[in-house]
């Protein structure tokens, strides 16, 4: 019986592990990122810096990496204002030395994006945009987002 009962929990908990654990590597830049579930990838761009991936109920999440030209707070204040520019209406905002991270809406669409410094002067972004009657469901990607977007490599 307890053979049994161990195969069954294996059985049901290990997929449920193992689910949505597709990751994102870039080369490029040194960074890695979750793919949620169910979101299907474009392919990489041609320079190589991210990548652009489609959720089934319509979610956009983009991914990249870049080199910064001035400071990382400069970098994060530009993407704030090409986001206020392109109609987004910011509604959260956090900056640090290491990390960054915004919100806005427009309509009834929902943008969050955050960045992270890299090493060598580069750093790493994603965006999810989704609609805003979905923010529920969409909260524990985001938080997981927000968690594991990391750097694969150690600064000197």
């Amino acid at each position: 019986m307890l053979r049994f009962v161990l195969t069954v929990m294996f059985a049901v908990f290990v997929p449920a592990l193992v689910a949505g654990q597709e990751g994102y590597t870039n080369q490029r830049f040194g960074y890695v990122i979750p793919v949620p579930e169910g979101f299907s990838g474009a392919g990489e761009s041609t320079n190589g810096d991210g990548q652009v991936f489609t959720g089934r109920r319509g979610e956009t999440l983009t991914v990249w990496g870049g080199n910064l030209l001035q400071s990382f707070e400069a970098e994060v204040a530009e993407r704030q204002r090409s986001a206020t520019g392109s109609g987004w209406h910011l509604t959260y905002q956090a900056t640090t030395p290491r990390w960054a991270s915004f919100s806005g809406v427009d309509g009834g669409r929902i943008l969050y994006q955050r960045m992270i410094a890299l090493c060598d002067d580069a750093y790493a972004s994603f965006r999810l945009t989704y609609q805003q009657a979905e923010i529920e469901r969409v909260r524990p990607t985001l938080e997981r987002l927000v968690s594991q977007l990391r750097s694969t490599r150690r600064c000197d």
